[in-house]
């Protein structure tokens, strides 16, 4: 295998692989992806894969992935067929009490373009029949949906090895040197030379960071999802905790849980999720559970993307965040502006990892 490369991406996930995409539309050859296992089988394999932009705050980082989510139906037509389906998202509320922060919500929205509807609880039984009828009422935005991960990933890497560039699997990398002006990257399956280097891996990035003594301050938190038997389609929108896939699947749950990189599942949480499935759809009671799954989150210390250059480091990038999923196609865009126009469309600047000193 080559071993000269113009640019490296460490980390094949959806992060990764979308930069790789991308870059590979602006040049042919010359691209490598490095992942320490297989795309998928991490992060962006074990996820809801919402494409979720509303009652995300500030409204500055709901217009960030909005932007992204509005990338979803050109990049479908470019890499092929992800299953995005745009439902729609609602975010029920059982308090009346919250009607209140769901209004200052759709007005901060309001003034950046996004539309969000605050619906009583007529109007959410409307939408969605068969949720609580005790539903005080919810926030519901057009633009949300979601995107079989899997699929998304594949055609990533498909698109992406078509347009030449090089996928090196089950080769952890070991050490990171800078010399005579470019970054010799040492992995399991040899040494790798190159210009450009992206640290794009995910729930490691600190540890990739370490490496180059860099400090990138990306945590690990885990999500515990359920799985419903195969039910006949029933749920018109993307719920945020619960959807139904292309198959008649319900996926249930967004559990949040400080646990390293330990992905057991657990039975409190298990039980918690099941509990808040059956309070916003009460038929789910009868539903059978045929898997529970869990995946580690990439959570910056801040709770949004590390983006761009790295301060002090010529030619070092760094992409680490979590809703992946959803900002991978903006993601992809910018960092191959970056890399290749020494300046992005939209201004990443609050996302630069001097922030954090």
């Amino acid at each position: 295998m080559e071993t000269n490369y113009e640019t490296i991406v460490i980390g094949g996930g959806v992060v990764g692989s979308g930069i790789a995409y991308h870059l590979s539309e602006r040049y042919k050859e010359g691209v490598l992806v490095l992942d320490k296992k297989y795309p998928m089988s991490g992060t962006s394999g074990s996820t809801q894969a919402w494409v979720w932009v509303h009652n995300k705050t500030p409204s500055w980082y709901a217009e960030f992935n909005m932007y992204s989510a509005e990338l979803y139906p050109y990049l479908s037509k470019k890499i092929g067929d992800v299953e995005y389906k745009r439902t729609g998202g609602l975010s029920p509320f059982f308090n009346e009490s919250d009607r209140e922060k769901a209004q200052k919500l759709a007005e901060s929205y309001r003034k950046i373009g996004i539309k969000i509807k605050v619906l009583s609880r007529e109007e959410v039984l409307e939408k969605e029949p068969y949720m609580n009828p005790e539903v005080a009422g919810a926030t519901y935005s057009s633009i949300d949906g979601n995107v079989n991960p899997f699929r998304l990933i594949d055609m990533y890497m498909r698109a992406a090895k078509r347009n030449g560039v090089r996928y090196s699997t089950y080769n952890k990398v070991t050490e990171i040197k800078k010399q005579d002006g470019k970054y010799s990257v040492v992995s399991d399956k040899g040494a790798f030379e190159c210009k450009n280097l992206i640290l794009a891996g995910g729930t490691w990035s600190r540890e990739i960071g370490d490496m180059l003594g860099v400090k990138i301050p990306v945590n690990q938190l885990r999500g515990q999802i359920l799985v419903s038997e195969p039910l006949k389609p029933f749920l018109n929108f993307t719920i945020s905790g619960l959807r139904q896939a292309n198959n008649g699947e319900v996926l249930m749950g967004y559990s949040m849980e400080e646990a390293g990189f330990n992905r057991a599942t657990t039975l409190d949480v298990i039980q918690e999720t099941a509990n808040m499935a059956v309070q916003y759809v009460p038929g789910l009671r009868k539903a059978k559970i045929v898997r529970a799954f869990s995946g580690i989150r990439a959570m910056p210390e801040d709770g949004f993307p590390i983006l761009g250059k790295v301060p002090g480091h010529e030619n070092l990038y760094v992409a680490a965040t979590h809703s992946g999923v959803t900002l991978s196609p903006l993601i992809g865009t910018l960092i191959t502006e970056l890399i290749m126009d020494g300046e992005t469309s939209i201004p990443i600047d609050r996302y630069s990892l001097s922030r954090f000193g």
